[in-house]
């Protein structure tokens, strides 16, 4: 399957080793950048999925199935997650166009239902990545429409702290679902 190296360095992700961890990233962040700009063409792009699949790789270390060699593993990885942006950029201009331009009905049906779910999967995914507690208000205001000062009494906090909560909730959000639409319609959806 693969050597003691390789073994070594899986068991220390899978530990959350940082020593290893740093090893990993440091040895292969620039290899995956420029394997990534192959796909993207966008230095901004790639260095942030680059760094989100890392982020990842720390997280989510502990459950790691790792078959394969740790560079196949890391590289197979960011490429498909650069195939995913892909597909994500080609379901967003199809839909953007679809709005601006027309298409037919049953067209047009078929497009919504799958730019809503990615919608609604990319929200969903945004709300996973707020702090638990920022998360807690932010759903109280906007899914149950209480107001600040509601949400204050209900959880025994100041309402100062309610408005912050849901101000960085939102800034978070609006970075997350940044590309996936434009901005006067994240901020329609937020507010």
């Amino acid at each position: 399957m693969f050597g003691l190296n390789e073994k070594l360095l899986i068991d220390g992700l899978k530990r959350r080793d940082k020593i290893v961890f740093d090893y990993i990233f440091n040895y292969y962040y620039s290899g995956l950048c420029a394997f990534c700009m192959q796909f993207l063409d966008d230095k901004d792009a790639v260095e942030d999925l680059v760094q989100d699949f890392f982020v990842h790789l720390w997280v989510k270390g502990k459950d790691l199935q790792i078959n394969i060699s740790i560079k196949s593993y890391l590289f197979t990885s960011v490429k498909n997650r650069c195939l995913d942006r892909i597909k994500h950029r080609k379901v967003s201009e199809k839909y953007r166009k679809s709005i601006l331009f027309g298409s037919s009905d049953s067209e047009l049906s078929v497009d919504l239902y799958f730019a809503e779910a990615e919608l609604r999967h990319a929200i969903l995914t945004a709300m996973e990545k707020l702090p638990p507690r920022s998360r807690e208000i932010f759903e109280i205001s906007r899914l149950k429409g209480l107001t600040n000062q509601e949400i204050s009494d209900k959880l025994g906090i100041s309402k100062r702290t309610v408005e912050l909560q849901i101000s960085n909730a939102l800034k978070v959000l609006r970075a997350e679902l940044a590309e996936f639409m434009p901005l006067w319609l994240i901020l329609w959806l937020l507010k």
